[in-house]
């Protein structure tokens, strides 16, 4: 298995709030693990709970003794949660602090999935690109019912505005994802830095280009840039390397 991760505060925003881990070998019980967050709040506030839902995230899965992958992060993410917002409530300079959440790992060919807000993970095979988590907007809401099109202008000015976030109330729903994978698969979780600038065609055409996980990531994210970086960027595109034959 191989993986790269590469983030980028993008060409409007001064802070970069995304943050992100990547490792390809065991974290706690689990195989490997890939996380995104993309943190909300004013002053530095989603700063930080971008980055202490990651941290503590990694820390409590290291230490846990949850035997499944499942329980593991979901248990780690609703503890979590707890913590952010009680910290909100006592610190005025963290009030309204929220993060997104994608997180993923891979079991026996089989990727295990999490998400909360509208960070995102895709499954790109050689046939296509498909986006396996379910983005937790107001929007995507909005289509679910019929009473929006995807194509509108007013599904453009209001794609940012999400519904679930890690650490605004004082539980959280976690959305979970089972994946079987096959040789030649690679999977991407990203922020909306990446997604609202780049089309799906475009990711699905950089990612099964001849070249290094690196030259690809680093790929994705200069389009995102080039085409108006209005957001941070966060990026992990991974290789799990599944071979053509099953394991007796």
């Amino acid at each position: 298995m191989k993986a790269y991760a590469l983030t980028d505060v993008g060409r409007v925003r001064q802070m970069n709030q995304d943050y992100q881990f990547a490792s390809t070998e065991p974290v706690g019980p689990l195989s490997n693990l890939f996380i995104v967050a993309d943190g909300m709040g004013g002053h530095r506030a989603g700063d930080f709970a971008s980055r202490y839902l990651v941290e503590h995230l990694v820390s409590y899965i290291k230490e846990c003794d949850d035997t499944g992958a499942v329980s593991a992060i979901n248990n780690g993410i609703a503890k979590i949660n707890r913590e952010l917002y009680e910290q909100s409530l006592t610190n005025a300079e963290l009030a309204g602090m929220g993060t997104t959440l994608v997180a993923a790992t891979i079991e026996d060919s089989i990727l295990y999935v999490a998400n909360v807000g509208d960070s995102r993970l895709y499954l790109i095979e050689r046939e296509g690109i498909s986006q396996i988590t379910k983005d937790h907007s107001f929007v995507e809401e909005m289509v679910s019912m019929g009473q929006m099109d995807r194509d509108s202008s007013e599904y453009r000015e209001k794609k940012n505005i999400i519904t679930r976030a890690v650490g605004i109330g004082r539980k959280v729903d976690v959305d979970f994802f089972e994946v079987p994978l096959k040789s030649g698969d690679y999977i991407l979780l990203c922020s909306d830095g990446l997604s609202n600038m780049v089309d799906n065609s475009a990711m699905f055409r950089l990612v099964l280009l001849p070249g290094s996980l690196q030259m690809k990531a680093k790929a994705l994210v200069a389009l995102a840039n080039q085409n108006g970086g209005r957001d941070n960027i966060a990026v992990i595109l991974v290789d799990p390397q599944i071979s053509e034959v099953s394991p007796l």
